[in-house]
């Protein structure tokens, strides 16, 4: 089911979290931020919105990188229902598109809780204050990859923000599958 978040709360700040990574290892948000911003990115490995746009994601992850910008993806689905967003799923999926940011599993779902995540891709864009700047979409790719040449509208977003410390006023909402929650 397809699921839109809501739009930008400026200078909401970023919660706080510890999740174990694809690589072995356990990252905090303070080992992950850039000088310049930070993304946190929900997706997991199953849904066709992130499939579709997937080699975007990472491209804009590079660029944004050299820019001083923070990446880290976190998959909070439960793996129970949705085996293909199991933790060896998601270190199969990272190497073999070589990742060149920390994937994370949030795998009793706090995180995403937290932060309010709705589907994936969701996107939270921060500048170096880890104050919310951009909740909006990578670009305007639905469940198949729109044309090649469309704007980046989360790189531009965050180009801005690594610039001037704040997002565009202008932003259109992600949207992508529902986050899978467990069963209460």
């Amino acid at each position: 089911m397809a699921a839109v978040p809501p739009v930008c709360d400026f200078g909401w700040p970023a919660p706080a979290f510890h999740l174990p990574a694809t690589d072995g290892k356990s990252y905090a948000l303070d080992d992950l931020k850039g000088a310049r911003g930070t993304v946190v990115v929900f997706m997991c490995n199953h849904c066709p919105y992130v499939l579709a746009v997937l080699d975007r994601i990472i491209r804009d992850a590079r660029d944004l990188r050299a820019r001083g910008v923070g990446f880290v993806a976190i998959s909070s689905n439960d793996a129970t229902t949705y085996p293909a967003d199991s933790a060896e799923n998601m270190r199969i999926m990272a190497e073999n598109h070589d990742f060149p940011f920390p994937y994370l599993y949030d795998e009793d779902q706090s995180v995403a809780r937290a932060f309010g995540a709705q589907c994936t891709p969701d996107f939270f864009g921060f500048n170096a204050d880890l104050a919310l700047q951009y909740r909006g979409r990578l670009d305007a790719s639905r469940a198949s990859a729109g044309p090649a040449e469309l704007p980046r509208d989360l790189f531009e977003a965050m180009r801005q923000v690594a610039e001037t410390g704040r997002g565009p006023t202008d932003q259109i909402a992600s949207m992508g599958c529902s986050i899978k929650w467990k069963a209460a």
